[in-house]
């Protein structure tokens, strides 16, 4: 199954959406100057991310019920 572009590409786009929230959370735990300058762009990136992700997986799962 690993063998599988399409589940190889989906995984790299939950684990980048997983990057992306690890670097906001952390930001906003810190606080500071980074915080307050980029916590809204960084979790833009993350929806943009998480939504291109939720689209792989739906087309993954449409994929291969459909045999393809």
């Amino acid at each position: 199954m690993l063998s599988d572009p399409l589940l190889i590409v989906v995984l790299i786009a939950a684990f980048a959406v997983l990057g992306i929230l690890m670097v906001g959370i952390g930001s906003f735990g810190k606080g500071g100057d980074f915080n307050k300058k980029h916590a809204n762009r960084i979790m833009r990136y993350r929806l943009i991310a998480q939504a291109g992700a939720v689209a792989l997986i739906l087309l993954f799962v449409y994929l291969r019920r459909s045999g393809g």
